[in-house]
Protein backbone atom coordinates (compact mmCIF):
# COMPACT_ATOMS: atom_id res chain seq x y z
CA UNK A 1 0.00 0.00 0.00
CA UNK A 2 1.64 3.23 -1.21
CA UNK A 3 0.49 6.31 0.71
CA UNK A 4 0.62 9.92 -0.46
CA UNK A 5 3.14 12.34 1.05
CA UNK A 6 1.70 13.30 4.44
CA UNK A 7 1.04 16.83 5.70
CA UNK A 8 1.39 15.60 9.30
CA UNK A 9 4.32 16.99 11.24
CA UNK A 10 3.37 14.66 14.10
CA UNK A 11 3.54 11.25 12.40
CA UNK A 12 1.94 9.21 15.22
CA UNK A 13 -1.11 8.02 13.27
CA UNK A 14 0.71 7.08 10.09
CA UNK A 15 3.40 5.34 12.17
CA UNK A 16 0.73 3.26 13.90
CA UNK A 17 -1.32 2.15 10.89
CA UNK A 18 -1.52 -1.64 10.53
CA UNK A 19 1.12 -3.25 8.30
CA UNK A 20 0.13 -3.04 4.63
CA UNK A 21 -0.33 -6.82 4.40
CA UNK A 22 -3.07 -6.62 7.07
CA UNK A 23 -5.16 -4.01 5.24
CA UNK A 24 -8.43 -4.89 3.50
CA UNK A 25 -8.77 -4.45 -0.22
CA UNK A 26 -9.89 -0.90 -1.02
CA UNK A 27 -11.92 -0.20 -4.17
CA UNK A 28 -12.92 3.12 -5.73
CA UNK A 29 -15.32 1.98 -8.41
CA UNK A 30 -17.47 5.11 -8.75
CA UNK A 31 -16.49 8.34 -10.48
CA UNK A 32 -17.38 10.33 -7.36
CA UNK A 33 -14.84 8.32 -5.34
CA UNK A 34 -11.87 9.53 -7.42
CA UNK A 35 -10.52 12.00 -4.87
CA UNK A 36 -7.46 14.22 -5.40
CA UNK A 37 -4.20 13.33 -3.66
CA UNK A 38 -4.54 16.37 -1.40
CA UNK A 39 -7.84 16.57 0.44
CA UNK A 40 -9.05 18.08 3.71
CA UNK A 41 -12.53 16.83 4.61
CA UNK A 42 -13.40 20.06 6.46
CA UNK A 43 -12.46 22.10 3.39
CA UNK A 44 -14.82 20.01 1.29
CA UNK A 45 -17.65 20.08 3.83
CA UNK A 46 -17.74 23.68 5.05
CA UNK A 47 -15.18 25.90 3.24
CA UNK A 48 -16.37 24.66 -0.15
CA UNK A 49 -19.89 24.43 1.26
CA UNK A 50 -20.01 28.17 1.84
CA UNK A 51 -18.76 28.80 -1.71
CA UNK A 52 -21.32 26.42 -3.19
CA UNK A 53 -24.40 27.02 -1.05
CA UNK A 54 -23.82 30.53 0.32
CA UNK A 55 -23.18 32.08 3.72
CA UNK A 56 -26.83 32.39 4.68
CA UNK A 57 -28.01 28.83 4.06
CA UNK A 58 -29.13 27.22 7.37
CA UNK A 59 -26.68 24.59 8.62
CA UNK A 60 -27.45 23.67 12.23
CA UNK A 61 -30.55 23.95 14.43
CA UNK A 62 -31.30 23.15 18.07
CA UNK A 63 -34.66 22.38 19.72
CA UNK A 64 -34.52 25.68 21.67
CA UNK A 65 -34.49 27.71 18.47
CA UNK A 66 -30.79 28.39 17.98
CA UNK A 67 -29.72 28.32 14.32
CA UNK A 68 -26.32 28.63 12.64
CA UNK A 69 -25.85 29.38 8.96
CA UNK A 70 -23.13 27.89 6.80
CA UNK A 71 -21.25 31.16 7.11
CA UNK A 72 -21.46 31.20 10.90
CA UNK A 73 -20.38 27.57 11.16
CA UNK A 74 -17.46 28.26 8.82
CA UNK A 75 -16.33 31.28 10.81
CA UNK A 76 -16.50 29.45 14.15
CA UNK A 77 -14.70 26.40 12.77
CA UNK A 78 -11.96 28.75 11.54
CA UNK A 79 -11.82 30.37 14.97
CA UNK A 80 -11.44 26.98 16.66
CA UNK A 81 -8.59 26.18 14.26
CA UNK A 82 -6.97 29.50 15.15
CA UNK A 83 -7.21 28.84 18.90
CA UNK A 84 -5.75 25.37 18.44
CA UNK A 85 -2.81 26.48 16.32
CA UNK A 86 -2.11 30.00 17.61
CA UNK A 87 -2.81 29.58 21.33
CA UNK A 88 -2.33 25.86 22.01
CA UNK A 89 0.46 25.07 19.56
CA UNK A 90 -1.38 22.26 17.78
CA UNK A 91 0.45 21.07 14.65
CA UNK A 92 -0.78 18.81 11.83
CA UNK A 93 -1.02 15.24 13.04
CA UNK A 94 -1.56 16.06 16.73
CA UNK A 95 -4.62 14.40 18.22
CA UNK A 96 -7.42 16.52 19.73
CA UNK A 97 -9.97 14.79 21.96
CA UNK A 98 -13.59 15.99 21.82
CA UNK A 99 -16.11 15.39 24.61
CA UNK A 100 -19.64 16.74 24.53
CA UNK A 101 -23.26 16.17 23.54
CA UNK A 102 -24.68 16.94 20.12
CA UNK A 103 -24.67 20.72 19.72
CA UNK A 104 -23.34 23.32 17.24
CA UNK A 105 -20.09 24.02 19.10
CA UNK A 106 -19.16 20.33 18.98
CA UNK A 107 -19.57 20.44 15.18
CA UNK A 108 -17.49 23.63 14.96
CA UNK A 109 -14.78 21.99 17.07
CA UNK A 110 -14.80 18.85 14.91
CA UNK A 111 -14.42 20.87 11.72
CA UNK A 112 -11.83 23.17 13.30
CA UNK A 113 -9.62 20.25 14.29
CA UNK A 114 -9.64 18.94 10.73
CA UNK A 115 -8.99 22.39 9.28
CA UNK A 116 -5.88 22.59 11.48
CA UNK A 117 -4.67 19.29 10.03
CA UNK A 118 -5.03 17.60 13.40
CA UNK A 119 -6.76 14.29 14.12
CA UNK A 120 -10.11 14.12 15.92
CA UNK A 121 -10.49 11.62 18.77
CA UNK A 122 -14.22 11.28 19.31
CA UNK A 123 -15.52 10.34 22.77
CA UNK A 124 -18.86 10.11 24.51
CA UNK A 125 -19.57 12.64 27.27
CA UNK A 126 -20.80 9.85 29.55
CA UNK A 127 -17.46 8.01 29.61
CA UNK A 128 -15.89 7.59 33.05
CA UNK A 129 -12.36 8.67 33.92
CA UNK A 130 -10.95 5.16 33.52
CA UNK A 131 -12.51 4.85 30.05
CA UNK A 132 -11.17 8.25 28.99
CA UNK A 133 -7.76 7.36 30.33
CA UNK A 134 -7.70 4.13 28.31
CA UNK A 135 -8.58 6.00 25.10
CA UNK A 136 -5.95 8.64 25.78
CA UNK A 137 -3.31 6.02 26.50
CA UNK A 138 -4.00 4.54 23.06
CA UNK A 139 -4.38 7.79 21.07
CA UNK A 140 -2.07 10.22 22.93
CA UNK A 141 -3.96 13.51 22.41
CA UNK A 142 -2.24 16.81 23.13
CA UNK A 143 -5.45 18.81 23.64
CA UNK A 144 -8.97 18.03 24.86
CA UNK A 145 -12.00 20.22 24.09
CA UNK A 146 -14.86 19.41 26.43
CA UNK A 147 -18.32 20.81 27.04
CA UNK A 148 -18.17 22.63 30.40
CA UNK A 149 -20.96 20.44 31.79
CA UNK A 150 -18.79 17.35 31.31
CA UNK A 151 -15.47 18.73 32.48
CA UNK A 152 -15.45 17.20 35.96
CA UNK A 153 -12.55 14.79 36.34
CA UNK A 154 -11.29 15.27 32.78
CA UNK A 155 -8.03 16.99 33.74
CA UNK A 156 -7.29 14.29 36.31
CA UNK A 157 -8.01 11.53 33.78
CA UNK A 158 -5.96 13.14 31.00
CA UNK A 159 -2.50 13.75 32.39
CA UNK A 160 -0.27 16.05 30.32
CA UNK A 161 -3.21 17.00 28.10
CA UNK A 162 -4.32 20.63 27.80
CA UNK A 163 -8.05 20.77 28.61
CA UNK A 164 -10.17 23.62 27.27
CA UNK A 165 -13.89 23.88 28.09
CA UNK A 166 -16.57 25.37 25.88
CA UNK A 167 -20.09 26.66 26.41
CA UNK A 168 -19.52 28.59 29.67
CA UNK A 169 -19.05 32.27 30.54
CA UNK A 170 -15.54 31.64 31.83
CA UNK A 171 -12.94 34.04 30.47
CA UNK A 172 -10.80 31.13 29.29
CA UNK A 173 -13.68 29.34 27.58
CA UNK A 174 -13.07 28.20 23.99
CA UNK A 175 -16.08 30.17 22.79
CA UNK A 176 -14.74 33.34 24.43
CA UNK A 177 -11.32 32.80 22.89
CA UNK A 178 -12.92 32.17 19.51
CA UNK A 179 -14.67 35.53 19.77
CA UNK A 180 -11.25 37.17 19.90
CA UNK A 181 -10.13 35.57 16.62
CA UNK A 182 -10.58 36.91 13.10
CA UNK A 183 -12.34 33.82 11.75
CA UNK A 184 -9.96 33.67 8.80
CA UNK A 185 -7.89 30.50 8.47
CA UNK A 186 -6.10 28.70 5.67
CA UNK A 187 -7.00 25.02 5.89
CA UNK A 188 -4.05 22.64 6.07
CA UNK A 189 -3.61 20.79 2.77
CA UNK A 190 -3.70 17.30 4.19
CA UNK A 191 -3.28 14.20 2.06
CA UNK A 192 -6.47 12.35 1.20
CA UNK A 193 -4.99 9.36 3.04
CA UNK A 194 -3.85 11.29 6.11
CA UNK A 195 -5.71 10.07 9.18
CA UNK A 196 -8.49 12.52 10.11
CA UNK A 197 -10.45 10.58 12.71
CA UNK A 198 -9.75 8.05 15.46
CA UNK A 199 -13.04 6.45 16.48
CA UNK A 200 -13.36 4.03 19.38
CA UNK A 201 -15.72 1.18 18.61
CA UNK A 202 -18.94 1.05 20.58
CA UNK A 203 -17.80 -1.83 22.74
CA UNK A 204 -20.78 -4.17 22.19
CA UNK A 205 -18.36 -7.08 22.61
CA UNK A 206 -16.31 -5.65 25.46
CA UNK A 207 -13.02 -3.78 25.00
CA UNK A 208 -13.29 -1.01 22.35
CA UNK A 209 -10.85 -0.87 19.45
CA UNK A 210 -9.60 2.43 17.95
CA UNK A 211 -10.53 2.69 14.28
CA UNK A 212 -8.54 4.92 11.92
CA UNK A 213 -10.20 6.90 9.11
CA UNK A 214 -8.69 9.03 6.37
CA UNK A 215 -9.97 12.38 5.08
CA UNK A 216 -11.24 10.67 1.93
CA UNK A 217 -13.11 8.08 4.03
CA UNK A 218 -15.24 10.80 5.62
CA UNK A 219 -16.45 11.88 2.18
CA UNK A 220 -16.74 8.36 0.76
CA UNK A 221 -19.73 7.41 2.91
CA UNK A 222 -21.53 10.57 1.81
CA UNK A 223 -20.74 9.74 -1.81
CA UNK A 224 -22.00 6.16 -1.52
CA UNK A 225 -24.79 5.54 1.00
CA UNK A 226 -26.05 9.12 1.24
CA UNK A 227 -25.74 10.02 -2.44
CA UNK A 228 -27.17 6.79 -3.85
CA UNK A 229 -29.61 5.61 -1.18
CA UNK A 230 -30.80 8.75 0.62
CA UNK A 231 -30.38 11.15 -2.34
CA UNK A 232 -30.32 14.29 -0.17
CA UNK A 233 -31.31 17.72 -1.39
CA UNK A 234 -30.44 21.15 -0.01
CA UNK A 235 -34.00 21.38 1.33
CA UNK A 236 -33.56 18.40 3.67
CA UNK A 237 -33.35 18.76 7.44
CA UNK A 238 -31.57 15.79 9.05
CA UNK A 239 -32.35 14.68 12.61
CA UNK A 240 -31.50 11.69 14.74
CA UNK A 241 -30.62 10.15 18.07
CA UNK A 242 -27.03 8.87 17.63
CA UNK A 243 -24.23 10.87 19.26
CA UNK A 244 -21.68 12.51 16.97
CA UNK A 245 -19.03 10.47 18.78
CA UNK A 246 -20.37 7.47 16.84
CA UNK A 247 -19.84 7.38 13.12
CA UNK A 248 -23.53 6.63 12.47
CA UNK A 249 -24.39 9.98 14.05
CA UNK A 250 -21.41 11.82 12.56
CA UNK A 251 -22.44 10.80 9.07
CA UNK A 252 -26.16 11.40 9.45
CA UNK A 253 -25.98 14.69 11.34
CA UNK A 254 -22.80 16.37 10.08
CA UNK A 255 -21.17 14.88 6.99
CA UNK A 256 -24.26 14.05 4.93
CA UNK A 257 -26.14 17.36 5.37
CA UNK A 258 -23.02 19.50 4.82
CA UNK A 259 -21.99 17.49 1.76
CA UNK A 260 -25.31 18.29 0.05
CA UNK A 261 -26.14 21.77 1.33
CA UNK A 262 -28.78 20.55 3.79
CA UNK A 263 -29.10 21.28 7.51
CA UNK A 264 -29.33 19.25 10.73
CA UNK A 265 -31.27 19.37 13.98
CA UNK A 266 -28.94 18.60 16.91
CA UNK A 267 -30.56 17.25 20.06
CA UNK A 268 -28.42 16.77 23.14
CA UNK A 269 -30.63 14.20 24.80
CA UNK A 270 -34.17 13.04 24.10
CA UNK A 271 -36.46 10.07 24.51
CA UNK A 272 -37.76 8.57 21.26
CA UNK A 273 -41.04 10.44 21.55
CA UNK A 274 -39.26 13.71 22.45
CA UNK A 275 -37.01 13.24 19.43
CA UNK A 276 -40.05 12.69 17.21
CA UNK A 277 -41.72 15.82 18.58
CA UNK A 278 -38.62 17.97 18.20
CA UNK A 279 -38.03 16.66 14.69
CA UNK A 280 -41.60 17.40 13.65
CA UNK A 281 -41.40 20.91 15.13
CA UNK A 282 -38.15 21.59 13.23
CA UNK A 283 -39.58 20.34 9.94
CA UNK A 284 -37.12 17.44 9.76
CA UNK A 285 -37.32 15.41 6.57
CA UNK A 286 -34.71 12.70 7.28
CA UNK A 287 -34.54 10.83 10.60
CA UNK A 288 -31.82 8.47 11.85
CA UNK A 289 -32.55 6.27 14.85
CA UNK A 290 -32.73 2.67 16.02
CA UNK A 291 -35.61 0.19 15.64
CA UNK A 292 -36.17 0.38 19.39
CA UNK A 293 -36.97 4.08 19.06
CA UNK A 294 -39.45 3.56 16.22
CA UNK A 295 -41.21 0.87 18.26
CA UNK A 296 -41.37 3.19 21.28
CA UNK A 297 -42.91 6.00 19.18
CA UNK A 298 -45.58 3.64 17.90
CA UNK A 299 -46.33 2.12 21.30
CA UNK A 300 -46.88 5.61 22.70
CA UNK A 301 -49.40 6.32 19.93
CA UNK A 302 -47.30 9.07 18.34
CA UNK A 303 -46.88 7.70 14.81
CA UNK A 304 -48.41 10.88 13.40
CA UNK A 305 -45.20 12.71 14.35
CA UNK A 306 -43.36 10.71 11.67
CA UNK A 307 -45.63 11.60 8.77
CA UNK A 308 -43.73 14.76 7.83
CA UNK A 309 -40.55 12.80 7.11
CA UNK A 310 -39.30 12.10 3.62
CA UNK A 311 -37.03 9.30 4.82
CA UNK A 312 -36.64 7.32 8.05
CA UNK A 313 -33.45 5.30 8.46
CA UNK A 314 -33.11 2.41 10.88
CA UNK A 315 -29.67 1.18 11.89
CA UNK A 316 -27.58 0.35 14.92
CA UNK A 317 -29.33 -2.97 15.43
CA UNK A 318 -31.43 -5.46 13.50
CA UNK A 319 -34.72 -4.11 12.11
CA UNK A 320 -37.45 -6.75 12.62
CA UNK A 321 -39.90 -7.25 9.79
CA UNK A 322 -42.79 -6.67 12.19
CA UNK A 323 -41.41 -3.27 13.19
CA UNK A 324 -41.03 -2.27 9.53
CA UNK A 325 -44.62 -3.28 8.80
CA UNK A 326 -45.98 -1.54 11.90
CA UNK A 327 -44.26 1.75 11.02
CA UNK A 328 -45.49 1.54 7.44
CA UNK A 329 -49.06 0.80 8.49
CA UNK A 330 -49.09 3.62 11.07
CA UNK A 331 -47.27 6.34 9.10
CA UNK A 332 -46.87 5.30 5.48
CA UNK A 333 -43.08 5.45 5.87
CA UNK A 334 -40.99 2.70 4.32
CA UNK A 335 -38.13 2.41 6.81
CA UNK A 336 -34.70 2.27 5.19
CA UNK A 337 -32.84 -0.61 6.78
CA UNK A 338 -29.07 -0.77 6.78
CA UNK A 339 -26.00 -2.26 8.34
CA UNK A 340 -22.72 -0.47 8.88
CA UNK A 341 -19.85 -0.54 11.32
CA UNK A 342 -17.43 1.83 12.99
CA UNK A 343 -14.65 0.06 11.09
CA UNK A 344 -16.30 0.87 7.75
CA UNK A 345 -17.47 4.31 9.02
CA UNK A 346 -21.11 4.02 7.96
CA UNK A 347 -23.73 1.93 6.14
CA UNK A 348 -22.63 -0.41 3.33
CA UNK A 349 -25.73 -2.60 2.82
CA UNK A 350 -29.14 -0.97 2.42
CA UNK A 351 -32.04 -0.32 0.06
CA UNK A 352 -34.57 2.44 -0.48
CA UNK A 353 -37.85 3.11 -2.24
CA UNK A 354 -38.85 0.31 -4.62
CA UNK A 355 -35.75 -1.74 -3.84
CA UNK A 356 -36.85 -2.34 -0.24
CA UNK A 357 -37.88 -5.88 0.63
CA UNK A 358 -39.37 -6.35 4.06
CA UNK A 359 -37.31 -8.68 6.20
CA UNK A 360 -34.13 -8.08 4.21
CA UNK A 361 -31.37 -5.64 5.14
CA UNK A 362 -30.84 -4.78 1.48
CA UNK A 363 -28.20 -4.89 -1.23
CA UNK A 364 -24.59 -3.77 -1.27
CA UNK A 365 -24.58 0.03 -1.48
CA UNK A 366 -23.10 1.35 -4.77
CA UNK A 367 -19.35 1.55 -4.28
CA UNK A 368 -19.29 -1.56 -2.06
CA UNK A 369 -19.51 -5.27 -2.72
CA UNK A 370 -20.45 -7.91 -0.20
CA UNK A 371 -20.78 -11.66 0.13
CA UNK A 372 -21.37 -14.41 2.67
CA UNK A 373 -18.47 -16.73 3.48
CA UNK A 374 -18.72 -20.26 4.84
CA UNK A 375 -16.42 -21.77 7.47
CA UNK A 376 -13.77 -22.51 4.84
CA UNK A 377 -13.73 -18.93 3.58
CA UNK A 378 -15.53 -19.82 0.35
CA UNK A 379 -18.64 -18.07 -0.87
CA UNK A 380 -21.69 -19.66 0.74
CA UNK A 381 -24.57 -20.96 -1.34
CA UNK A 382 -27.80 -18.95 -1.57
CA UNK A 383 -29.83 -18.96 1.65
CA UNK A 384 -26.98 -20.55 3.62
CA UNK A 385 -25.85 -18.64 6.73
CA UNK A 386 -22.27 -17.50 6.98
CA UNK A 387 -19.96 -14.61 7.80
CA UNK A 388 -20.76 -11.26 6.20
CA UNK A 389 -17.78 -9.94 4.23
CA UNK A 390 -17.47 -6.48 2.66
CA UNK A 391 -15.07 -4.56 0.41
CA UNK A 392 -15.37 -0.91 -0.60
CA UNK A 393 -13.70 2.51 -0.52
CA UNK A 394 -13.41 2.34 3.28
CA UNK A 395 -12.07 -0.48 5.43
CA UNK A 396 -10.85 -1.57 8.81
CA UNK A 397 -7.60 -0.16 10.14
CA UNK A 398 -7.18 -0.52 13.90
CA UNK A 399 -4.67 1.63 15.75
CA UNK A 400 -1.91 -0.77 16.82
CA UNK A 401 -4.23 -3.69 17.64
CA UNK A 402 -3.74 -7.42 16.95
CA UNK A 403 -7.49 -7.76 16.47
CA UNK A 404 -6.91 -6.35 12.98
CA UNK A 405 -6.21 -9.97 11.97
CA UNK A 406 -9.70 -10.99 13.09
CA UNK A 407 -11.57 -8.29 11.21
CA UNK A 408 -9.61 -8.40 7.94
CA UNK A 409 -9.08 -11.77 6.31
CA UNK A 410 -8.25 -12.43 2.66
CA UNK A 411 -8.77 -8.77 1.87
CA UNK A 412 -12.36 -8.83 3.16
CA UNK A 413 -13.75 -6.88 6.11
CA UNK A 414 -15.48 -9.47 8.32
CA UNK A 415 -18.06 -7.57 10.33
CA UNK A 416 -18.81 -10.23 12.94
CA UNK A 417 -22.36 -10.74 11.66
CA UNK A 418 -24.05 -13.87 10.39
CA UNK A 419 -26.10 -13.24 7.23
CA UNK A 420 -27.76 -15.15 4.42
CA UNK A 421 -27.95 -13.94 0.82
CA UNK A 422 -30.95 -14.97 -1.25
CA UNK A 423 -31.11 -15.79 -4.95
CA UNK A 424 -31.68 -12.13 -5.85
CA UNK A 425 -28.64 -10.92 -3.94
CA UNK A 426 -30.52 -9.49 -0.95
CA UNK A 427 -28.81 -9.86 2.41
CA UNK A 428 -30.79 -11.15 5.40
CA UNK A 429 -29.58 -10.73 8.97
CA UNK A 430 -29.33 -13.84 11.15
CA UNK A 431 -27.33 -12.78 14.23
CA UNK A 432 -24.10 -11.40 15.51
CA UNK A 433 -21.59 -14.25 15.41
CA UNK A 434 -21.21 -14.00 19.18
CA UNK A 435 -25.01 -13.93 19.63
CA UNK A 436 -25.67 -17.33 18.04
CA UNK A 437 -26.88 -19.75 20.69
CA UNK A 438 -26.42 -23.50 20.28
CA UNK A 439 -29.09 -25.34 22.27
CA UNK A 440 -29.68 -29.08 21.98
CA UNK A 441 -27.90 -29.03 18.63
CA UNK A 442 -29.97 -26.17 17.20
CA UNK A 443 -28.42 -22.88 16.09
CA UNK A 444 -30.67 -20.11 17.40
CA UNK A 445 -30.19 -16.41 16.65
CA UNK A 446 -30.74 -14.16 19.64
CA UNK A 447 -32.20 -11.46 17.40
CA UNK A 448 -34.97 -13.75 16.14
CA UNK A 449 -36.07 -14.60 19.68
CA UNK A 450 -35.89 -10.95 20.75
CA UNK A 451 -37.99 -10.03 17.74
CA UNK A 452 -40.65 -12.56 18.73
CA UNK A 453 -40.71 -11.46 22.37
CA UNK A 454 -40.89 -7.78 21.45
CA UNK A 455 -44.10 -8.36 19.51
CA UNK A 456 -45.91 -9.10 22.76
CA UNK A 457 -48.10 -6.04 23.41
CA UNK A 458 -46.95 -5.69 27.02
CA UNK A 459 -43.22 -5.94 26.28
CA UNK A 460 -41.15 -2.78 25.79
CA UNK A 461 -37.94 -4.56 24.81
CA UNK A 462 -35.87 -7.66 25.51
CA UNK A 463 -32.36 -9.06 25.29
CA UNK A 464 -31.61 -12.73 24.74
CA UNK A 465 -28.45 -14.71 25.53
CA UNK A 466 -27.54 -18.34 26.03
CA UNK A 467 -27.30 -19.62 29.61
CA UNK A 468 -24.99 -22.66 30.00
CA UNK A 469 -26.94 -25.83 30.75
CA UNK A 470 -25.54 -29.30 31.48
CA UNK A 471 -28.21 -31.09 29.45
CA UNK A 472 -28.76 -28.81 26.44
CA UNK A 473 -25.42 -27.03 26.23
CA UNK A 474 -27.27 -23.72 26.49
CA UNK A 475 -30.83 -22.65 27.10
CA UNK A 476 -32.44 -19.44 25.88
CA UNK A 477 -32.43 -16.82 28.61
CA UNK A 478 -34.50 -13.67 28.02
CA UNK A 479 -34.24 -10.43 29.98
CA UNK A 480 -37.56 -8.66 29.47
CA UNK A 481 -38.71 -5.09 30.15
CA UNK A 482 -42.48 -4.88 30.64
CA UNK A 483 -44.65 -1.84 29.98
CA UNK A 484 -45.27 0.38 32.95
CA UNK A 485 -48.04 -0.94 35.16
CA UNK A 486 -47.77 -4.55 33.95
CA UNK A 487 -47.10 -6.97 36.81
CA UNK A 488 -44.09 -9.26 36.55
CA UNK A 489 -45.39 -12.66 37.59
CA UNK A 490 -45.03 -16.35 36.93
CA UNK A 491 -48.24 -16.16 34.89
CA UNK A 492 -46.81 -13.36 32.75
CA UNK A 493 -43.63 -15.36 32.26
CA UNK A 494 -45.58 -18.34 30.94
CA UNK A 495 -47.73 -16.07 28.79
CA UNK A 496 -44.64 -14.69 27.08
CA UNK A 497 -43.18 -18.17 26.61
CA UNK A 498 -46.41 -19.40 25.02
CA UNK A 499 -46.55 -16.28 22.85
CA UNK A 500 -43.08 -17.02 21.48
CA UNK A 501 -43.92 -20.69 20.87
CA UNK A 502 -46.94 -19.59 18.84
CA UNK A 503 -44.91 -17.28 16.62
CA UNK A 504 -41.60 -19.08 15.98
CA UNK A 505 -40.38 -22.67 16.22
CA UNK A 506 -41.15 -23.90 19.76
CA UNK A 507 -37.55 -25.03 20.40
CA UNK A 508 -36.52 -21.37 20.26
CA UNK A 509 -38.67 -20.23 23.16
CA UNK A 510 -36.95 -18.77 26.26
CA UNK A 511 -36.92 -21.37 29.02
CA UNK A 512 -35.54 -18.75 31.40
CA UNK A 513 -37.41 -15.41 31.47
CA UNK A 514 -36.21 -12.66 33.79
CA UNK A 515 -38.05 -9.37 34.24
CA UNK A 516 -35.78 -6.32 34.49
CA UNK A 517 -36.24 -2.55 34.52
CA UNK A 518 -33.83 -2.04 31.60
CA UNK A 519 -31.50 -3.97 29.31
CA UNK A 520 -27.87 -2.86 28.93
CA UNK A 521 -27.16 -0.64 25.96
CA UNK A 522 -24.14 1.39 24.98
CA UNK A 523 -24.53 5.16 24.41
CA UNK A 524 -25.35 4.58 20.73
CA UNK A 525 -28.28 2.35 21.73
CA UNK A 526 -26.85 -1.04 20.81
CA UNK A 527 -27.66 -3.99 23.03
CA UNK A 528 -24.68 -5.15 25.07
CA UNK A 529 -25.25 -8.90 25.21
CA UNK A 530 -21.77 -9.43 26.65
CA UNK A 531 -22.88 -7.66 29.85
CA UNK A 532 -25.68 -10.16 30.31
CA UNK A 533 -23.43 -13.11 29.52
CA UNK A 534 -20.97 -11.86 32.13
CA UNK A 535 -23.83 -11.58 34.64
CA UNK A 536 -24.86 -15.19 33.98
CA UNK A 537 -21.25 -16.32 34.31
CA UNK A 538 -20.94 -14.62 37.70
CA UNK A 539 -24.16 -16.29 38.73
CA UNK A 540 -22.82 -19.68 37.61
CA UNK A 541 -19.57 -19.23 39.55
CA UNK A 542 -21.46 -18.22 42.69
CA UNK A 543 -23.77 -21.22 42.41
CA UNK A 544 -20.82 -23.52 41.86
CA UNK A 545 -19.06 -22.12 44.92
CA UNK A 546 -22.20 -22.50 47.02
CA UNK A 547 -22.55 -26.13 45.89
CA UNK A 548 -18.94 -26.85 46.83
CA UNK A 549 -19.45 -25.32 50.27
CA UNK A 550 -22.54 -27.47 50.76
CA UNK A 551 -20.67 -30.60 49.71
CA UNK A 552 -17.82 -29.80 52.09
CA UNK A 553 -20.28 -29.20 54.91
CA UNK A 554 -21.98 -32.54 54.26
CA UNK A 555 -18.63 -34.31 54.08
CA UNK A 556 -17.47 -32.80 57.37
CA UNK A 557 -20.78 -33.57 59.01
Amino acid sequence: MVLSPSAHMDTFTRDNLPPANQWPVLEFTLAELQYPEQLNAATSLITDGVRTFGNDRPALHTPDGESWSYGQLHQRANQVAQVLTEDLGVVPGNRVLLRGPNNPWLVAAWLGVLKAGAVVVTTMPVLRSSELRAICTATRPTVALTDHRFADGVAEALEDVAVLIYGSDDAGDLTVQCGQKSGTFKDVATAADDVALLGPTSGTTGVPKITMHFHRDILANADTFARHILKPTAADVFAGSPPLAFTFGLGGLVVFPLRFGASALLTERATPVELARQSAAAGATVLFTAPTAYRAILKEGEAALLKGLRLAISAGEHLPKETWEAVYEASGLRLINGIGSTEMLHVFISAAEGDIRTGATGLAVPGFRATVLDEDGSEAAANQPGRLAVIGPTGCRYLKDDRQLNYVQGGWNLTGDTFMRDEDGYFHYVARLDDLIISSGYNIGAAEVEEAINQHPEVVESAVVGRPDSERGNIICAFVVLRQGVEASAAKRKEIQDFVKANIAPYKYPRDVRFVSAVPRNPSGKLQHFVLRAELERERVQESAATERTQVAVSVG
